[in-house]
């Protein structure tokens, strides 16, 4: 090998091999997806906060509880990108880049670089301490392209990356853990409008994404944020709100993924053979809250794993927390996070869904590109 790779006509041919071996090998669990890569916040970390000095973390009981133990899940069971994964036929979960293990061939099949606590802006989330925003978390994603290179060759690796599934799950914690920050937003909002700072947000998302396509991404699902106002620590942290939801939260929701949309629209019409979709993430889950019931939920305000306030959404799910009995009938898991069982609901609609859910595609779509 060595000989035919120091002549530069054969070289070039070995590399194609490379390319058909590799695709084939790390095609084996889905024909049209080889690998998938995820980005983003608490809502898809797979354990990356296990690892990094933080106040945000999911690695204790009873998080995980449907796992049979905690794995820095923020929820009872599987997260939305596990539940996609799973779907499109990967027989592992994508492991988090941070873990031990996440190197060699296994790279081949995707990594999850999300990170509790992370945003778009940098400054996100500081009230954790240790966090991966998104900046860092692409970063990451470079060094692990330039691994595979070295692995493979850059022809295998740019077709690996061309078919790949990209998800980009982030944005809540801009809001949730920045801006509406009950110690900062007194202050910020009367300094800074709701739209300047949406379109902060937006322009820095512009930047990241494309990045992100100029590392090789093509097949980019970027998610919106959702309905952050009726989640139990909006709730119990804005008592006027009564049993509603909190209007002015969800209102700067849907002002940026306004903005959002449009920047899905624009990336895809001026990024030369990129395929974004715009995941509408608040529709579903503004669905979900809406008509609970048809979707066999009981509770569609509270926590199931909840230890202080009305809505059980003061205090973060931990040891000394109590766990509803029965959790696929609670919408919530904890204070934050959706349960095992609305994000199985979340993810099929994103998998499946017509356009008004996700579009110009749904997943199962874009995955035959």
């Amino acid at each position: 090998m060595d000989i035919l790779l120091n002549k530069r006509g054969n070289a070039w041919i070995m590399s194609q091999v490379l390319t058909i071996f590799v695709l084939s090998r790390v095609s084996i669990a889905n024909s049209t997806v080889p690998a998938n890569f995820i980005l983003g916040d608490s809502l898809v970390d797979a354990g990356n906060n296990n690892y990094i000095v933080s106040l945000s973390k999911a690695n204790y009981i009873p998080n995980g509880i449907d796992f049979g133990r905690p794995t820095g899940r923020y929820t009872n069971g599987r997260t939305i990108a596990d539940i996609i994964g799973q779907e499109l036929g990967f027989e592992d979960f994508t492991p988090p880049f941070l873990a031990p293990t996440t190197v060699g061939s296994v790279v081949l099949r995707g990594v999850n670089y999300a990170s509790g606590g992370g945003g778009i802006l940098n400054y996100t989330g500081k009230i954790f301490g240790g966090r991966i925003n998104l900046d860092a978390q692409i970063d990451n994603f470079a060094n692990t392209r330039q691994g595979i290179i070295a692995s493979i060759g850059a022809p295998a690796t740019l077709s690996l990356l061309k078919m790949s599934l990209f998800a980009v799950v982030i944005g809540s914690n801009d809001f949730i853990n920045n801006y509406l920050t009950p110690v900062v937003s007194a202050v910020e909002q009367k300094v800074v409008a709701p739209d300047v700072f949406v379109d902060t947000m937006v322009a820095r998302f512009r930047l990241q994404l494309t990045r992100l396509y100029n590392l090789g991404a093509r097949k980019i699902l970027v998610a919106n944020v959702g309905p952050i106002g009726c989640i139990p620590y909006q709730r119990d942290t804005n008592p006027a709100a009564g049993d509603n939801c909190v209007s002015f939260s969800n209102q700067i929701a849907q002002l940026y993924n306004t903005e959002l949309r449009s920047l899905v629209t624009e990336l895809g019409a001026n990024l030369e053979g990129s395929n974004f979709v715009y995941a509408d993430v608040y529709r579903i889950v503004n669905d979900i809250l809406q008509n609970y019931r048809s979707y066999g939920f009981e509770n569609a305000n509270a926590s199931c794993c909840y230890a202080a306030g009305h809505f059980g959404g003061l205090i973060p799910c931990g040891p000394s927390s109590k766990v509803c009995f029965d959790r696929s009938k609670y919408v919530f898991w904890d204070p934050y996070h959706p349960s095992d069982a609305a994000n199985v609901i979340i993810a099929k609609r994103l998998l499946d869904g017509d356009s008004n859910d996700i579009s110009p595609l749904n997943i199962r779509r874009l995955a035959t590109i």
